[in-house]
C-alpha cells in the first residue's frame, strides 16, 4: 500500500508530487523504491489476470501464463505487505520510543481499516475472493516481530511454513467434522457483524487463511531488513528464491509421485481435477473431502508447506528482478513506469477493480468467452495504468491511500 517513508539508506524524500523522475539506485524523486512499486504493480495486475482473464484451459503459452497468474500474485502481494510493514515501523532501523509507539498504532489503525474494507467489499457479493481482511489481520499478527533481525524473521517464516499447514489442516478437519464451529460462529461478533463465518473463516477455512499466509508476510519482513545497497545482497535474494521455488514445486512433484496412492487420493478428494498437475497448478480443483495426502500438494491456494515454499520463492525472484532492473537500467524504469504507477496506488487499484466488477454487474466471470475475457482484462489493465500514471504525476498517494493515511493521524497523539 502507501509507501510514504523515504528509504534513508538510499535517499531523502523530496517535496512535491509524482514519481516520474528517478534518482540513483532505483529510488524515485519522492523517495519510493521503484523496484518495490513495480513488483507491487505486477501483483495487482496479476490479480486482475486471475480475476478477469481467460480460462487457462485454453492451453499453449498463453494458457500457461494465465495459469501462473492463479494464486501467485496474491502471495507476492502478501510478501510485499511484509516489506511495507517494515517500512511503516522503520527501515533500516526500527523506530523506538515515542516514534515506535506511534508507528505501532498507525499499523493497527491501518489494519482495522483494511479489515473493514475487506469485509465491505466481500459484502458486494462479487465473484472475487477479497484478500484485504486477511491482509489487515496479517499485519496485526506480524507486528510484534517488527524489531527482529532478518535472520530471526527468516527462521520464524520457515518454521511457520512447516508447522502452520498441518495445524490448519487439523483445525479444518475439526471444523468439518463437528457442530462446535456453528456454536463459535453464533457467538462470534465478527461473524454477526459481517454475515460471514467470522474468525473461523479468517483463520482456518477461508480462501486466505491467515495461519498459512503468515509465512509470506514474515518473508517480506526479512527481505526488508536486509541492506539492499550492499553488493551481492539482491542476487542472493534471487538465488534463495530460485532454491525455494525448486524445493517447493519439486518437492511436491516428488512426494505426489513417490508416496503410494497419493495422486489417486488427491484426485478423489477434489471436485474433478487432475492430480497430475497438483504440484503446481490449481487445475487440480478445490478439495471437497479431507485427506492427509492433500498436504503433499503444491498448487496455489492449497495452504500446504510445498505451496508456501514455491510461491514465496517466486515472489523473491520477482522482487529481486524488479530491484535489479530499477537500480541498473533507465530503460527498465521507463518501460515499467505504468506498472510502477499502479504499484504506488495499489490499494486504490485493487479496490477499484472490485467495485468496477460490482458496478458492471459481472456476476459470473466464467460466462465470458476467452476473447471477451481477454478484452475485459486489457480494458481494466489499461484504464488502471492510465489513471495511475495521471494521478501520480499530481499526487503523492492514491485516493484510498490518502484515506488510510488520514485515518492513522490519531497515532500522532500517542506519547
Amino acid at each position: 500500500m502507501a509507501q510514504r517513508e523515504a528509504e534513508a539508506v538510499l535517499s531523502r524524500e523530496e517535496p512535491g508530487a509524482g514519481t516520474e523522475r528517478a534518482t540513483s539506485r532505483g529510488v524515485s524523486s519522492t523517495g519510493r523504491l521503484i523496484g518495490l512499486d513495480v513488483a507491487r504493480g505486477l501483483a495487482v495486475l496479476g490479480m486482475f489476470t486471475a480475476h478477469l482473464g481467460p480460462d487457462p484451459a485454453m492451453g499453449g503459452v498463453q494458457g500457461w501464463a494465465l495459469e501462473m497468474a492463479r494464486g501467485r500474485p496474491a502471495t507476492l502481494f502478501a510478501v510485499l505487505a511484509g516489506f511495507s510493514l517494515v517500512i511503516l515501523t522503520g527501515r533500516p532501523e526500527s523506530r523506538t520510543g515515542r516514534a515506535g509507539r506511534q508507528a505501532v498504532v498507525r499499523v493497527l489503525i491501518r489494519s482495522a481499516v483494511l479489515i473493514v474494507m475487506g469485509f465491505a467489499l466481500t459484502a458486494l457479493d462479487t465473484p472475487i475472493d477479497v484478500i484485504l481482511a486477511a491482509y489487515g489481520m496479517l499485519f496485526v499478527l506480524a507486528l510484534p516481530l517488527y524489531r527482529l533481525s532478518a535472520g530471526a524473521l527468516a527462521v520464524i517464516a520457515a518454521l511457520t511454513a512447516l508447522v502452520m499447514p498441518p495445524v490448519r489442516y487439523l483445525l479444518a478437519a475439526v471444523v468439518d467434522g463437528g457442530s462446535w464451529a456453528d456454536t463459535v460462529i453464533a457467538i462470534d461478533p465478527l461473524a454477526r457483524i459481517t454475515g460471514s463465518d467470522g474468525f473461523i473463516e479468517l483463520f482456518v477455512d477461508g480462501e486466505y487463511p491467515v495461519l498459512t499466509w503468515l509465512p509470506f508476510i514474515l518473508a517480506g519482513m526479512a527481505v526488508a531488513k536486509l541492506d539492499l545497497t550492499r553488493r551481492g545482497v539482491i542476487p542472493k535474494i534471487a538465488v534463495t528464491g530460485c532454491a525455494l521455488t525448486v524445493l517447493g514445486y519439486g518437492g511436491s512433484w516428488l512426494a505426489l509421485h513417490l508416496v503410494p496412492g497419493a495422486q489417486s487420493a488427491v484426485a478423489a478428494a477434489t471436485d474433478g481435477g487432475s492430480a497430475s498437475s497438483a504440484w503446481w497448478s490449481d487445475t487440480v480443483g478445490d478439495p471437497v473431502a479431507l485427506t492427509p495426502y492433500w498436504l503433499l500438494v503444491g498448487a496455489p491456494h492449497s495452504q500446504t508447506t510445498w505451496s508456501i515454499l514455491g510461491s514465496t520463492g517466486l515472489a523473491l525472484v520477482i522482487m529481486a528482478v524488479c530491484f535489479i532492473g530499477a537500480d541498473r537500467s533507465a530503460y527498465f524504469r521507463r518501460l515499467s513506469a505504468p506498472v510502477a504507477a499502479v504499484g504506488s496506488i495499489a490499494l486504490t487499484a485493487y479496490v477499484g477493480h472490485i467495485i468496477a466488477i460490482w458496478a458492471l454487474g459481472i456476476d459470473d466471470l466464467d460466462e465470458f468467452s476467452n476473447s471477451a475475457a481477454l478484452l475485459l482484462l486489457l480494458c481494466f489493465s489499461v484504464v488502471t495504468m492510465l489513471f495511475a500514471m495521471a494521478w501520480t504525476r499530481r499526487f503523492r498517494r492514491g485516493p484510498l491511500e490518502y484515506l488510510v493515511h488520514a485515518a492513522t493521524r490519531p497515532a500522532r497523539l500517542v506519547t
